[in-house]
């Protein structure tokens, strides 16, 4: 008796030791045995462009790994850039195997965090500019990578032109806090000054304020453009008030164009998203090094406009412009 004894407490001992021995071997296994990864997505804020993004990155995901092979952690920050920081220490802490970063404070908020766990960036317009980078060559060589949501900056210069021909001041409405921003109106500026127009940047701290600053651009512009903005597409409610049926507004993306805008040269934010997932199982599967990858782009950018606002303004779009649904 004693000696079944003992042998019922070796067989419990051995168990408890091979259980032991599976919870440390690498995290959860899928039915098939597969690992299970583990993924950390922080958006900086709810709007239809992110959103989209965030969607077309879990579509890709699901298709690659099957719902049963990863696991997400989603966290929006409301726009608040020190929550960004605080979601990504979360996920640095939770030991995830990759961290999504929707939009740029996310993205600086996950670089600052940890420069081990893999990092992918969507919706950036431009890397170099997020990292302070003069010279930068489409590869980072850290622990991220990602997708940009640049449209040809130069094009959509060209498509003020082409609707508002005899406009004489361009206001440039932008968000100050967020640097990409920056860049685009800094850089749409010079292409519209190349073309005969006087420009003025109107920039805005916040909701707090965006009205303010709306409004004089409207009362000293002949036309204004948005570059992808979050903090303005977060507000396109505010901006289409003052500007509906008094002035023409053209958008860097198809979301804001859809709140306030006449005229865009947009991407699918799906698309990029989707792309971005498929970098993921790449660098989860050990197919590809993030530091090695470099920055993706749009495959294409379409023409799109708005009617309601058109009619507004009795603007007639010019051939070759899809309607926005």
């Amino acid at each position: 008796m004693k000696m079944k004894k003992n042998a019922l407490v070796l067989l419990l001992v051995s168990a408890l030791s091979l259980s032991l021995t599976a919870c440390g071997d690498g995290g959860k296994k899928d039915p098939s045995g597969e690992k299970v990864y583990k993924v950390g997505i922080s958006q900086y804020v709810t709007h239809p462009a992110l959103d989209a993004a965030t969607e077309g990155f879990i579509d890709a995901m699901n298709d690659i790994f099957g719902e049963d092979g990863w696991t997400y952690d989603l966290q929006n920050a409301a726009e608040d850039t020190a929550l960004c920081s605080t979601i990504a220490d979360a996920f640095v802490s939770d030991g995830v195997d990759l961290i999504m970063a929707n939009a740029t404070p996310a993205l600086q908020a996950a670089a600052a965090a940890t420069g081990d766990i893999p990092i992918l960036g969507t919706s950036v317009t431009e890397y170099g500019v997020a990292f302070g980078i003069s010279d930068f060559s489409g590869t980072l060589g850290t622990n991220v990578s990602g997708t940009s949501d640049l449209a040809p900056l130069d094009q959509q210069a060209a498509m003020i032109k082409e609707w508002c021909p005899d406009a004489k001041n361009i206001g440039l409405l932008y968000c100050s806090n967020e640097d990409n921003s920056q860049y685009q109106v800094d850089t749409v500026q010079g292409y519209l000054e190349g073309m005969g127009y006087t420009c003025k940047q109107y920039a805005f701290s916040d909701s707090n304020d965006i009205a303010a600053v709306c409004q004089a651009a409207v009362a000293d512009s002949d036309v204004l453009y948005i570059p992808t903005d979050n903090a303005a597409a977060s507000n396109t409610g505010i901006i289409n008030n003052i500007c509906q049926g008094v002035i023409p507004v053209f958008c860097g993306e198809e979301g804001i164009c859809k709140g306030c805008g006449i005229a865009t040269l947009s991407i699918s934010y799906y698309d990029i998203g989707y792309k971005t997932g498929e970098m993921a199982a790449q660098i989860l599967k050990g197919e590809a090094k993030v530091s090695e990858m470099a920055i993706q782009y749009a495959p294409e950018f379409v023409k799109k406009y708005n009617p309601p606002l058109c009619q507004e303004l009795d603007i007639v779009a010019p051939e070759g412009y899809q309607v926005i649904e």
